[in-house]
């Protein structure tokens, strides 16, 4: 087998999952990381998670950094035109239930606040 006969997948969607609640209360976030993981197997056959520190300023100016968690998936290209509508959906669901003034979406090298 040669990498020639592979099918690439050259599309790739990231979902920053906060690991805190109302802008800077920390959580357990395992539960969202789990939602997030599954909604993106289902789409696009598997996803990966790996935990990462995150900073951002909050719109009363102060710095907040958190414990978040990236959950992300390789797909094809068709496959994400599909599904990406409903991964910004989740994004924005999570936002509103977790008190978040956004979540972070990444697709293909580009940044979304949701």
């Amino acid at each position: 087998m040669k990498l020639k006969d592979l099918i690439p997948l050259k599309s790739k969607i990231t979902v920053y999952v906060p690991a805190t609640v109302d802008v800077n209360k920390e959580i357990d976030n395992s539960a969202q990381v789990e939602r997030v993981a599954r909604l993106l197997s289902e789409c696009f056959g598997g996803a990966t998670a790996s935990p990462v520190r995150g900073y951002w300023v909050a719109e009363n100016g102060a710095l907040v950094a958190e414990k978040t968690t990236m959950v992300f998936a390789f797909c094809d290209t068709a496959a994400a035109e599909k599904y990406i509508d409903d991964v910004v959906t989740l994004c924005n669901e999570m936002k509103h239930e977790m008190g978040q003034e956004a979540v972070a979406l990444e697709y293909n090298g580009s940044m979304y606040f949701i």
